[in-house]
C-alpha cells in the first residue's frame, strides 16, 4: 500500500514544489487547503489525524514574508506560527504518528553567531530583531520535536533548516516576497519601463545563501526515506553565500538589464551574514545541484509564464 503523507503548507512555494516533484508519485499525498483544515484549530487537526492516520508528516505551513512583512506584523508572525507548529506536531504525537519532518529557517540562529552557522548555535545569543517573532516560533517547533523524540525514541521527529530559498511557485510581491523573487520583479519592471536605476535596501554588503527550491525538495524526499539516519536537526544549504549586491547583479545579468543601483541606507539591512554550516548534510551525502545563474533563469521563466500571464 502506498504510504500516506500529510503535507502542511501545500499551497506555499515548498509545498507546491513537493506536490509537483516526480518523487510525489511514491506517496499518497494528502494536502488540505486552509479552508479544508484550519491548522489554528487544534480540535480540527486532531480529528484530521484520527480520520486519516498518515505515515509521514512534512510540516511546511506557516506565516512567511520578508523584512517588511515581519516588521509590520510581528504579533501575527509569532502567534500564528507558534500555534500552527504546536497543533501539527502535538496532534501527530497524540495520534501516534511516528515520522515527522519539520521545516525551520536559518533566521533561528543568533544575530551575532559566527558563520558558518552550526546547528549547536541555536539559542546561544540574541535573535535578529527584524524577524524575531518568526524565529522564536520556529525554535519552539524545533525544540518540541526534539523533546518528543527524547521522551520516546520511537517518534522520529526531525527538523531540517534550509537556507534562504527561491524558485517556482514563489511570491514576487516585494511586500511579501523574499530577496531573490523581489529582485527579479524589481529589475523586470525597471527593464520594462526602461529605468536605469534600482534601489537596494541597506548598503548591499550583507551576505546571504540561497538555494533553488527544487533542490530542497529533492533533499526532503530523500530525508523522508532515510528519516532514521538523519540528525534530529540538520542544515540544508549550498555551502557558499553572496552579497545582496551580487544577487542584484546576477539577476540584472540574467535579465540583460543595463542599469545601475542606488543604496537606501535608512532601510534595515538585516543580519550581516547567514551562511549555513553543511557538515552534517555533507556527511549525510547530499548536495544541491542547481547553480545560482541556472536557478534564476528558471525562476524568471516561471515568472514570465505564470505570474505575468
Amino acid at each position: 500500500m502506498t504510504p500516506l503523507l500529510f503535507l502542511t503548507g501545500a499551497s506555499g512555494m515548498v509545498g507546491t514544489n513537493i506536490r509537483n516533484h516526480c518523487s510525489a508519485k511514491n506517496w499518497n499525498v494528502i494536502a488540505p487547503s486552509s479552508k479544508e483544515l484550519d491548522l489554528m484549530d487544534y480540535s480540527a487537526v486532531t480529528r484530521f489525524y484520527e480520520n486519516n492516520k498518515p505515515n509521514m508528516v512534512v510540516h511546511c505551513a506557516g506565516k512567511v514574508g520578508g523584512i517588511s512583512a515581519n516588521l509590520m506584523e510581528p504579533v501575527a508572525f509569532l502567534d500564528k506560527n507558534i500555534v500552527i507548529g504546536r497543533n501539527v506536531i502535538m496532534g501527530a504525537r497524540t495520534a501516534g504518528v511516528k515520522n515527522l519532518l519539520n521545516l525551520a529557517s536559518t533566521c533561528i540562529y543568533p544575530r551575532e553567531a559566527v558563520n558558518p552557522l552550526k546547528e549547536n548555535l541555536i539559542l546561544e545569543g540574541r535573535l535578529e530583531p527584524t524577524n524575531e517573532g518568526y524565529a522564536l516560533a520556529k525554535i519552539v517547533a524545533l525544540r518540541l520535536c526534539q523533546y518528543i523524540s527524547r521522551e520516546d525514541p520511537s517518534f522520529n521527529y526531525k527538523t531540517l533548516i534550509p537556507c534562504n530559498l527561491y524558485g517556482h511557485f514563489d511570491k514576487f510581491d516585494p511586500l511579501n516576497s523574499h530577496l531573490v523573487p523581489a529582485i527579479i520583479q524589481k529589475i523586470h519592471q525597471a527593464k520594462s519601463s526602461k529605468e536605469l536605476s534600482v534601489e537596494i535596501w541597506g548598503n548591499g554588503s550583507a551576505r546571504r545563501e540561497f538555494m533553488f527550491a527544487e533542490d530542497l525538495v529533492e533533499a526532503i524526499f530523500l530525508a523522508m526515506e532515510q528519516i532514521l539516519n538523519i540528525p534530529d536537526i540538520m542544515n540544508l544549504g549550498v555551502g557558499n553565500d553572496h552579497s545582496i549586491k551580487k544577487y542584484y547583479q546576477t539577476v540584472a545579468s540574467v535579465l540583460d538589464w543595463p542599469g545601475s543601483f542606488t543604496y537606501n541606507t535608512t532601510k534595515p539591512t538585516g543580519m550581516v551574514q547567514k551562511l549555513s554550516d553543511i557538515s552534517a548534510q555533507t556527511k549525510w551525502g547530499w548536495q544541491p545541484k542547481t547553480s545560482l545563474e541556472d536557478g534564476i533563469k528558471s525562476t524568471y521563466k516561471y515568472y514570465l509564464e505564470h505570474i505575468l500571464k
